[in-house]
């Protein structure tokens, strides 16, 4: 049996060189400028891969990528590269001395190691980086099993990395790197040792230890133990240096360097128990439980005095035992250690075996991946040695034996551009010198001159049917068989085509098949009659048994075969004759064959699953059927046969066994399942080979089992199932067998696409669980579940806005349709919104080209919002400050005309200043800038034109007017405008960009865009330095910008440098040796709102203090009247400090809200106890009276009031707040005041708030309501009274009301407050100028002459913007009908001035909030804000900072959220109109609520919303359950959004079109029209001659299928399949079932299913026509198999052992009809051939095929083939046995005949037909 050695070539790559060269000269560096040293090593790309996401078949796609990875180092620079690509670069501060690739404890990812002088990088793939200092100097590092192995430095400083190996110095990269291990092996564990004093000893073990292992990046090094004489110690010998590690195995080898000895070491577990701690010779310690450390035990010590070895490499004998190797390379030596494995507690154990080692001559050696290059030992890639010997020869080692030879290719010296071309006999004698750089079958050859050549050992078959049976054989063989076997493969020429790069599929298909049936010659070789006269012998009888195998096996020595046994045992025999040892040979043959058998029939049945495998199937079928018929395994023969009789039906079968085994199937294992349950099935009709875990060769059959297992309810064990298997189950939770099969698909990478390489009927069970699911899956499934599922739409909010790199729904489903265009039907609205584009603009525009800061606020979210009319066009106008205003004046105007203009251009630019507040909040976040743009601030056009002149241009008169103080804050609104539109970066905004739109000189326009970025969270990226900077230009509005942007960037965060900043520009804290700063007053009031916002909600008691103190301190600027306005920025900050908390602090809030109802109240300055922990405030006391200046303190102490007790309840402060209820005390405080009163008790009495009349009447007090009846009656004498004081109180009660409705339902678009609201806003606009009234019962007519028109003004303006709170966002046409009212008034008294025009324009930005996209919140921080925005004082001009500072208007921004959803079409990318059904929890107001709304839409608050649902019979529904929280919205980004920042990704049905194509559902209606096509089929001609060629017809099936699906296979089979084009009836049949079936897809949305369908309508044509005609149609009959699985299937669904999907999956009356139509059909074919069935009669008596008529020999043979397996007919050896053991026998006809009844038929055939059965009894009567 020995076989010669085999000569191969290798085949050569390319002349090598370290790629970092390469690119170190792509980057110009000189020789001068880097060091000469560098390292580099070569790395299998899967070192780097997540293992989470390797698929099983990884592996095999591995042969097809042949990309080193290399990682370069030079100096402080490390390049990690590609193949010729640069992959990533790191370069370090200090000098890389080593790196390695680690795998560390719940880390998935792999990472890099960079050592470096003084610390430890650790760098992740994705880019992540972790610096780990070291507390000791560190020679070398190692990748292990466990984390990474640092070895301590003896001279305690970095020396020189030591050079073992060109392998494995730089970079320890094995072939097989450590992926996740199963749970239990290598767990966490952390040793933490303690002193008596409670410090940790960590410091003291790492003086004392010389070996450290890191098991996380964040963790400390932990020193290593080692076991000396049954006791652990800690390892101390820093001579012991590691030369090698494994992480795929726990050993280590070291050198001692002065004992100069070679060890190898076993990493252990052990725990850290007190003999560990005893061994740190300290007395007192504390170990904490369940700690583990790490133990080093000795497994092999070589001989003393012995240089290092040179390299270190971990292979693998034939029997997969791992082998340590050994170059010694000046001994010229290759030493073998040979590993015993064992197992301890689930362990596996490695230990030596005495004498298990030896040598061989070598110069050089690398592990190499050859023979078998797809088998994997757990992780343990097993893999061959190349040595190259003493005489200058290549020789491939499997463990002992040397297998073949490898030569230098021929054109080596022709690579080389140096080198000149050599003769190929000159090429030859080219010196090998060395070996390096081995990745796979991938090495370095050095050659004699320095050159370096990549050559390639040709380890993959590029046949992958000669690839997969090898990897079979692999697996399947005994390793003393599959060793026999390589020797075979690879030890003659004959089968060089296996490594030469010439060969094509079909030689190394060749080359096997010569192999193997060289073994079948061998077994026929041996004659017969000897052993079937002679008896054996007892001693050759226990030889042949099966026992004496196993026995052979179990002390099996490697390089040995079984039949060595036999042979040394021969001399003891007492008959040592040529008979007994041909006898044994045979045996050997035998039993070697029956496992090749077995491992090939287990591939045959997993191509059988493959429906592009038939060709190899064709060729791997008559292979197997030589083998069976050389072992005589009839069987066999016959299965095979049955497959493929037009192939194997005229070969005859060998002498059969006398007991033939019964071959596996899997489609009859799969069939049992189906029919009784998987635990029915048995285990005998699957290959042994299926069982075992990571089999790699049969995979896909292992995948199909372990389905059919999980979805038939089989129990699972960890990985294994109870059907023997081995399945991977994704995360995610599993209620029902379906699906947990789902979730198995998932995590084997099986897909849409695996699911169509089945068979029509397998695919069946499988498509029913994704069906079941769909409608439904859980919450917590992987994206990936979804997409199989067919819910792509929930895959998309698993990734957020988009997939991860690399990633898409597409490439997870159905990777072929990558490059497939979808169709999408373009929507009329956008056609429309397109043209309106165009014509935004109003007639009137003279200059429509001009910027007006709200071009990109047009898009398809903004016309799904708004549907078709002109909304946005006419807010767009309405909002438009870039052009010039028309002014109505005559056509000849006069002099007196002219001063009337002026007039009305001033009251014009009044309004067009106002603009940009209302502008700002309309386009808040609806622009996405880039970072490399500048951002465009649109112009402040205050000029105005005449339209009766010819659009003329008029300008404001500067002599007249003061223009540019007109235009000081109106441009800084505008810049405010301009920064408010632009959306939240992805990611962090640059400073670069801030400082890039900066302007040379300090612009009031920056200053606001200051400001908008500080409100945006976008100034968090400056530094103080470039605050500095905007500070020291000294100018007031630039630095009011810098301190109120920062402060709310910074909102709550209390940093101490930027309160220092804030502080200085209040003068009252300048200590008083600090020089003395003179600030402006707005300066400081913006000052103090900085410090309110920074320590927004912090109830910082000494910043309280300071803010209490501000209230009422006089300013020390420049403008006295601003003193009101420094108040209320002081009170408001210091609500926003104690925001909500005032019950918090009792004993401390008591002082202070005495001393703020003191400021609102007034009296004297009592200076009592309480007040003495206050500072002393002698300016807030009027001079002449020592009164408090009630008129300056009191709003900005009730505003601290109303937010320092915010939502509390307090009916305490509630009733100090309280409307006077007498005349005499109403008469003491101001009617602007009890408007703050009644906002401030509200906000407390937040609950009590009530959207209805009756709660606003009740705000009034009685003496008003009476007062106000009197004044009604005009009978009444009302002399006594000061009717004006009660009007003026009634009208600011009503307006406080208004205000606390509108902030308690800010954003609720609450139908009764806005009904409400709108009935004040009426009520308060008719009292100004009579006009019809708009709503009913509306009282107190003639207010006029009690109160001035400025009050009513600023009451009606409030209201209005109170109103538009409510509707934020909403774009409420009614609303909106009345702003643009209000703004058209005009008024040349003043009293419609420029606070009226503010309030105005911010209302209409509100109602309009970020284009429709925001609103408002109700949460404390969000009221704040808005009641500072809202502040009810209305400014007189453009300039009025008096009693509010205008820049305060812009905090509504703080109060806003981004709630509006939309839903986008998952398939298309649209965004779509779809119905949402949501929930909001009970209240105390309403119980638990359902309403629906159409998307774009705004959710409600997250306080109350419990759930939203995808709603509707378009789109499949979901469902997003949600957690009410008293939290403020997600922002844009948050990983925990459940609506993906306002993306709701919906799926549509098939057979659905969208709302926006068909809005009431009439053109979803015409798929039912498609019935009708079916029934025209036959009057098509007919039609087509009546319309002519002009007209397309009616029926266009891929149009209508187009309107209800983008899917491109569906339009391609309507285009081919369901057109016109057929000839014949049989065509016309055909066209009208594609109909029929697209119908049936399309409508119940499983387009999957044609392919079914189609597949199984095949069947019946194809053996039909095979019945009528004598040609070959077919060539197997596997598709019946398909078929009967199909009708198990449909039997499944009746018994209930499948639960029902939704409606049927597939048809059962069409699956019922084809089962009737086939055997129809076989009984027809069988009434041909007459009686008795001369086929049948000759198979079962003679095992014979149709032979009587040549021409139609292979059309019977197929059709009989039909027939046995339809009707499970068994073989003819089965039948013939069974019928032997009743004593009956199936004979010629001129035979006897014997009675054998059906029902005994029945009885020894239960799965036979019983139509069949009748049959066989026949024959037998």
């Amino acid at each position: 049996m020995a076989s010669g050695l085999g000569v191969h070539t290798l085949t050569l790559l390319r002349e090598f060189r370290p790629f970092g060269l390469t690119v170190e000269e792509a980057d110009g560096e000189t020789h001068e400028n880097r060091p000469e040293d560098y390292q580099y090593s070569l790395f299998n790309p899967q070192i780097t891969r997540d293992p989470r996401f390797l698929a099983e078949n990884s592996v095999t796609s591995a042969s097809c990528d042949q990309s080193d990875h290399e990682i370069f180092i030079r100096g402080n620079r490390l390049i990690w590269s590609a193949g010729s690509r640069v992959h990533k670069r790191y370069t370090s501060p200090t000098s890389i001395a080593m790196a390695c690739w680690c795998r560390m404890d719940s880390i998935s990812e792999p990472l890099l190691c960079v050592l470096q002088d003084d610390s430890l990088t650790i760098h992740s793939p994705s880019g992540e980086v972790v610096s780990v200092p070291l507390p000791f100097a560190v020679v070398s590092i190692w990748s292990s099993a466990f984390g990474l192995l640092l070895q301590r430095s003896i001279d305690d400083s970095l020396p020189s990395c030591p050079t073992f190996s060109s392998y494995s110095p730089l970079l320890n990269a094995r072939d097989s790197f450590r992926l996740n291990r199963e749970s239990g092996v290598g767990p966490q564990y952390n040793l933490s040792v303690h002193g008596s004093s409670g410090h940790n000893f960590i410091g003291d073990i790492s003086t004392m230890s010389s070996h450290f292992i890191l098991k996380h990046p964040l963790e400390e090094p932990q020193a290593i133990f080692v076991e000396e004489r049954g006791k652990s110690c800690i390892m101390n010998d820093l001579e012991e240096s590691i030369i090698w590690t494994s992480d795929a195995i726990p050993v280590i080898a070291t050198y001692h360097k002065g004992k100069m000895q070679h060890s190898v070491w076993r990493v252990d577990i052990v725990d850290a128990s007190v003999t560990i701690a005893s061994s740190l010779l300290v007395k007192d310690f504390v170990v904490e439980e369940q700690s583990k450390a790490y133990c080093l035990h000795k497994i092999w010590q070589g001989r003393s005095a012995q240089p290092v070895a040179s390299k270190v490499f971990l292979a693998t004998d034939v029997d997969e035992v791992p082998l340590i190797c050994f170059v010694f390379q000046e001994q010229k030596g290759l030493f073998f250690i040979r590993l015993q494995t064992g197992a301890r507690h689930k362990e596996i154990l490695y230990d030596m075996k005495p004498d298990m080692n030896w040598t061989i001559p070598a110069i050089a050696a690398l592990p190499v991946v050859v023979t078998r290059p797809r088998i994997k030992d757990g992780w343990l890639q097993l893999s061959d040695v190349l040595v190259l010997s003493t005489e200058n020869n290549l020789l491939l080692y499997s463990g002992r034996q040397c297998l073949c030879k490898y030569l230098l290719p021929t054109g080596i010296g022709r690579v080389s551009h140096d080198v000149k071309p050599l003769p190929s006999d000159v090429v030859r004698e080219f010196k090998i010198t060395g070996l390096g750089d081995a990745v796979g079958g991938r090495i370095n050859i050095i050659i004699s001159g320095g050159q370096m050549f990549r050559c390639s050992l040709r380890n993959y078959p590029m046949s992958s049917l000669a690839n997969d049976c090898i990897t079979a054989l692999a697996e399947g063989l005994h390793p003393s068989f599959y060793h026999h076997f390589v020797v075979m493969l690879w030890g003659n020429g004959g089968s060089s085509c296996l490594s030469s790069a010439e060969s094509s599929t079909d030689s190394e298909w060749e080359s096997l098949v010569s192999v193997i049936l060289g073994m079948c010659k061998q077994l026929d070789f041996f004659p017969q009659s000897q052993s079937d006269t002679t008896r054996p012998s007892s001693w050759e009888f226990l030889l042949n048994s099966k026992y004496h195998l196993n026995y052979c096996r179990s002390n099996f020595i490697t390089g040995i075969p079984v039949a060595w046994g036999h042979k040394q045992m021969e001399s003891h025999c007492p008959m040592g004759n040529s008979t007994a040892e041909q006898s044994r040979e045979k045996a050997f043959y035998a039993q070697i064959l029956t496992e090749t058998l077995d491992s090939l029939h287990a591939v045959y049945e997993n191509y059988k699953l493959d429906n592009l495998r038939k060709w190899d199937l064709e060729l791997l079928v008559v292979l197997l059927r030589n083998i069976a018929a050389s072992l005589g395994e009839s069987n066999y023969v016959d299965h095979y046969v049955r497959d493929f009789p037009s192939l194997l039906s005229n070969a005859r079968s060998s002498n059969s066994l006398a007991s033939p085994q019964t071959p596996p199937s899997v489609f009859r294992w799969l069939e049992s399942c189906l029919k009784h349950g998987c635990d029915s099935g048995n285990k005998d009709d699957l290959p042994p080979l299926v069982y075992r875990d990571g089999s790699v060769a049969i995979s896909w059959l292992r995948k199909i089992v372990s389905f059919y297992s999980l979805l038939l309810g089989t129990g699972r064990t960890g990985r294994k199932l109870g059907s023997g298997v081995y399945c991977n189950v994704s995360s995610g939770s599993a209620h029902s067998p379906e699906e947990l099969t789902v979730l198995a698909m998932v995590a084997e990478g099986f897909g849409s696409q695996q699911l169509d390489l089945l068979p029509a009927g397998v695919s069946l069970p499988l498509r029913h669980a994704l069906d079941r699911c769909r409608e439904s899956p859980p919450v917590d499934w992987p994206a990936a579940a979804y997409v199989l599922v067919g819910r792509e739409d929930l895959a998309m909010t698993c990734f957020g806005h988009k997939p991860p790199s690399g990633q898409s729904l597409v490439s997870l489903s159905s990777p072929y349709m990558l490059h497939v265009r979808p169709v999408t039907v373009p929507s009329s609205i956008f056609d429309a919104s397109a043209l309106d584009g165009n014509t935004v603009e109003n007639t009137d525009s003279l200059d429509g080209s001009a910027a007006d800061g709200m071009e990109q606020i047009f898009n398809s979210s903004t016309h799904l919002r708004f549907g078709r009319d002109l909304r946005l066009n006419e807010v767009r106008r309405l909002l438009c400050s870039a052009r010039p205003v028309a002014v109505q004046t005559p056509v000849n105007p006069s002099a007196s005309d002219q001063d009337l203009q002026q007039a009305q251009l001033w009251q014009l630019a009044q309004r067009t200043t106002a603009l940009p507040l209302g502008r700002g909040a309309f386009t808040l976040a609806t622009t996405s800038t880039l970072l490399t743009e500048a951002l465009v601030v649109p112009k402040l056009n205050l000029a105005g034109r005449l339209p009766s002149q010819q659009n003329a241009t008029v300008n404001l008169d500067p002599n007249i007017r003061n223009i540019q103080e007109l235009r000081s804050w109106p441009e800084f609104h505008n810049g405010v405008a301009a920064g408010l539109k632009l959306a939240p970066f992805q990611g962090k905004m640059s400073r670069a960009w801030i400082s890039y739109n900066k302007r040379e000189e300090p612009s009031v326009t920056h200053a606001g865009l200051l400001v908008a970025l500080g409100l945006l969270g976008h100034l968090r990226v400056l530094t103080m330095t470039d605050v500095y900077k905007y500070l020291s230009q000294e100018h007031d509005m630039t630095t009011v910008g810098v301190l109120l942007g920062m402060a709310a960037a910074h909102r709550g965060t209390m940093l101490p440098y930027i309160s220092k900043m804030i502080y200085v520009h209040i003068p009252s804290r300048h200590p008083a040796s600090f020089p003395e700063l003179e600030f402006a007053t707005l300066l400081q009031s913006a000052a103090l709102m900085s410090v309110g916002l920074l320590y927004e909600g912090s109830a910082h008691p000494l910043t309280m203090k300071i803010l209490l103190g501000e209230i009422g301190r006089r300013t020390a600027g420049d403008n006295v009247l601003e003193r009101e306005g420094y108040a209320v920025a002081a009170g408001s900050a210091l609500g926003l400090v104690g925001l909500g908390r005032g019950n918090d602090f009792i004993g401390y809030m008591d002082t202070l809200v005495d001393r703020l109802f003191q400021y609102i109240l007034g009296g004297k300055d009592l200076r009592n106890e309480r007040s003495a922990k206050f500072a002393p405030m002698t300016e807030d006391l009027n001079r002449s009276t020592g009164q408090v200046n009630v008129d300056v303190t009191a709003p900005g102490a009730t505003i601290a009031l109303a937010l320092l007790f915010l939502k509390t309840e307090s009916d305490v402060v509630a009733s100090k707040l309280s409307v006077p209820v007498t005349f005499f005390d109403l008469q003491f405080v101001r009617p602007d005041f009890l408007l703050l009163r009644v906002i401030a008790r509200n906000l407390i009495l937040w609950s009590r708030v009530c959207p209805s009349k009756d709660w606003i009447e009740g705000q009034i007090p009685e003496i008003v309501k009476k007062g106000l009846m009197t004044i009604e009656d005009d009978t009444s004498d009302f002399d006594d009274l000061d009717v004006e004081a009660l009007v003026q109180a009634y009208v600011n009660i009503l307006a406080g009301a208004c205000v606390s409705l509108g902030l308690r339902y800010a954003g609720t678009k609450n139908g009764h407050a806005q009904e409400l609201l709108n009935h004040y806003a009426v009520f308060f606009l008719n009292e100004i100028k009579p006009i019809p009234a708009m709503s009913r019962n509306i009282k107190h007519k003639g207010l006029m002459q009690y109160v001035d028109r400025g009050t009513l003004e600023t009451c009606l303006h409030i209201v209005v913007l109170s109103l538009s709170v409510v509707m934020a966002g909403s774009g409420h046409i009614q609303t909106f009908r009345l702003l643009r009212y209000l703004r058209g008034r005009n008024s040349v008294d003043g009293h419609i001035n420029y606070g009226s025009q503010m309030a105005v324009s911010m209302a209409i930005g509100f109602l309009f909030l970020g284009g429709g996209m925001r609103t408002f919140s109700t949460g404390n921080n969000a009221i704040a804000a808005l009641l500072i925005s809202l502040y009810p004082r209305l400014p007189t001009g453009p300039n009025d900072n008096r009693c509010h500072l205008q820049v305060f208007r812009h905090f509504y921004v703080l109060a806003t959220e981004a709630r509006c959803v939309q839903t986008v079409d998952v398939d298309t990318g649209l965004t779509v109109y779809a119905p949402l059904e949501m929930t909001i929890k009970e209240t105390e107001h309403h119980a638990e609520t359902n309403f629906s709304e159409v998307t774009p839409c705004i959710l409600p608050e997250r306080a109350i919303l419990k759930s939203v649902r995808v709603c509707g019979p378009r789109y499949w529904p979901q469902k997003i359950e949600l957690i009410t929280e008293e939290k403020p919205w997600w922002v844009a980004g948050d990983p925990d959004d459940p609506f993906n920042g306002g993306l709701l990704y919906v799926k549509r049905k098939v057979g659905a079109c969208s709302y926006v194509d068909d809005p009431i559902g009439c053109q979803s209606l015409l798929s039912r029209v498609m019935h009708k096509v079916c029934d025209t089929s036959g009057h098509s001609e007919s039609a087509t001659s009546v319309r002519g060629n002009s007209e397309p017809g009616p029926f266009k099936v891929d149009q209508l299928v187009s309107t209800f699906s983008a899917d491109p296979s569906l339009i391609a089979f309507a285009q081919l399949c369901c057109g016109y084009s057929w000839n014949n009836r049989s065509d016309a049949d055909f066209r009208e079932f594609c109909i029929q079936v697209l119908f049936e897809c399309v409508s119940k949305d499983r387009p999957a299913l044609l392919q079914t369908y189609l597949g199984l309508y095949t069947i019946i044509g194809i053996i039909s026509e095979q019945v009528k005609s004598c040609e070959v149609i077919f060539k197997d009959t596997i598709f019946l198999s398909s078929l009967k699985l199909a009708l198990a299937y449909n039997d499944a669904l009746v018994v209930g052992r499948l639960g029902c999907p939704r409606g049927d999956l597939i048809q059962r009356i069409f699956l019922a009809a084809i089962g009737k139509r086939v055997e129809e059909t076989l009984k027809h074919w069988q009434g041909q051939i007459g009686e008795p069935f001369s086929h049948l009669l000759e198979y079962l008596g003679k095992g014979n095929w149709p032979l009587m008529q040549p021409q139609h020999a292979i059309r019977d043979s197929l059709l009989l083939s039909c027939y046995l397996q339809w009707f499970n007919v068994p073989p003819s050896f089965v039948v013939k046995s069974s019928l032997g053991n009743i004593g009956s026998e199936i004979l010629l006809a001129e035979s006897p005949v014997h009675n054998v009844s059906l029902p005994l038929l029945r009885f020894m055939f239960p799965d036979t037909h019983i139509y069949a059965l009748g049959e066989i009894s026949r024959l037998l009567t």
